[in-house]
């Protein structure tokens, strides 16, 4: 009797209210992500048009380690990776360490200004970087005026200025996201701690390294993560801004990925098989950062 009533016990767990309620989101996320993930690695080893995909084996993969323009996209997409993520997170954490200041006026204004971007159309926002940093644009007027240059500096044209384009659009629009997270984990922090160090005569500097830092370290590896994802599919703003040139120059994997889908001859197969090797990336990078975190 009693083994009757553990199973019926059991059973009446497994089909609890809670577990039938999460039961559709997660029949809905295998059948819209896993399983679809799992056909895209199996095609990621075929060949052909859409229509008449052919089994090629490692061949895709094969490609992928002579191929020219996947190279340069993979060095510039680990080239923005390792610049313009550290500058912005840096950046939104002194930003935030700032408005945090109860003492500071008009600092639910600053906030918001610094969200907007983050918020901003994709088309307005770009055409906002094309109208700054046009060879008769503000930022070439000012830098001009300032002396600092002496004439004006080729954003579009010249690889090196195109890649500094990129990292200063995407810093400028994803800074006042992680802002945010960064706000509301020092909000947690408890404010007698601050005043204990003030009293021993602590800097504000020091406060932010010896205080701040330390117990923000969850969400600085939520943010680390969340940024190297975004950057290692970046595509939005290099293909509404550079397209990808001068000469394939800003290119990154996400939009090799699309040309070869849509812009070329299409080749779901090989794409596919680019696509992987963010994903790969992803996995290997975002294992790295919580070991790291891990053992400091």
């Amino acid at each position: 009797m009693e083994r009757i009533e553990t199973k019926r016990v059991k059973k009446n767990k497994l089909f609890s209210a809670g577990n039938l309620f999460i039961l559709i989101p997660v029949i809905m996320i295998i059948v819209l992500v896993f399983i679809p993930m799992l056909m895209a690695f199996i095609n990621s080893f075929k060949t052909g048009t859409p229509q008449n995909m052919q089994w090629a084996g490692l061949s895709n993969y094969k490609r992928l380690l002579v191929d020219a323009t996947f190279k340069k996209a993979f060095f510039n997409t680990f080239l923005y990776l390792l610049i313009q993520v550290p500058i912005m997170l840096l950046l939104a954490l002194i930003v935030s360490f700032i408005l945090n200041d109860n003492k500071l006026k008009f600092k639910g204004l600053f906030r918001t200004a610094l969200f907007l971007p983050c918020i901003t159309s994709l088309v307005s926002y770009s055409l906002i970087m094309k109208s700054l940093f046009a060879p008769s644009g503000l930022i070439n007027a000012t830098l001009m005026n300032l002396h600092l240059i002496d004439s004006p500096l080729p954003w579009f044209t010249d690889p090196f200025w195109a890649k500094a384009l990129i990292i200063i659009s995407i810093t400028w629009r994803w800074t006042g996201y992680n802002m945010i997270f960064f706000i509301a984990g020092m909000q947690n922090i408890d404010p007698e701690i601050y005043e204990a160090a003030r009293v021993d005569g602590a800097s504000a500097f020091q406060q932010l390294f010896k205080i701040t830092i330390p117990n923000l370290k969850p969400i600085i590896l939520f943010t680390t993560i969340t940024s190297t994802i975004g950057t290692l599919q970046l595509f939005d703003e290099v293909q509404n801004i550079t397209k990808g040139g001068p000469a394939n120059s800003t290119i990154t994997l996400s939009q090799y990925i699309y040309n070869l889908s849509f812009k070329f001859t299409p080749n779901f197969g090989y794409a596919l098989a680019v696509s992987f090797v963010i994903v790969f990336c992803i996995v290997i990078l975002s294992i790295i950062q919580k070991r790291v975190m891990r053992d400091e």
